[in-house]
């Protein structure tokens, strides 16, 4: 009766946990110059904290662009982040501010030089192998809410 009732139990609780998983992120086009991007858009405190945790492997063009409400000093880490990944802080603009390499599964904090507004993840090395520097413009960019 009590191995019925467990097996019974944990099945509920997987089918729970399917239906509460989160939904996909939108996705916007953006572009840097001459290359686009498809970015997943994490717009809600949740799909930020979240970011690209746990994902292995991400397409050249495909990134993550983090739509913050107002600008200010943000910072971004990679815990529980498998891929090495590059940032770049973006003010409200979309002029890039910075542009920081981070290293997979560390807790190394990577900030904004100035306050932005949005913060762009890509493959680590993106920005650099197409020539994108500070002061170049992504456009684009979903509005803030």
């Amino acid at each position: 009766m009590w191995n019925r009732f467990s097996l019974a139990l944990g099945a509920a609780l997987m089918m729970a946990g399917a239906v509460g998983a989160a939904a996909p992120l939108p996705r916007i086009e953006l572009n840097a110059g001459m290359h686009r991007i498809d970015a997943e858009v994490a717009a809600t405190d949740e799909a930020r904290m979240t970011g690209l945790m746990r994902r292995s492997a991400m397409e050249e063009t495909r990134g993550m662009v983090f739509v913050y409400e107002r600008p200010g000093s943000h910072c971004m880490w990679m815990k529980n982040t498998q891929l090495p990944l590059s940032v770049a802080f973006l003010d409200e603009a979309g002029v890039i501010l910075n542009i920081e390499d981070m290293e997979p599964e560390t807790e190394d904090s990577h900030c904004s030089a100035r306050p932005a507004r949005y913060a762009l993840e890509m493959n680590r090395g993106w920005f650099k192998r197409r020539g994108i520097k500070p002061g170049m413009r992504i456009s684009g960019l979903p509005a803030p809410r």
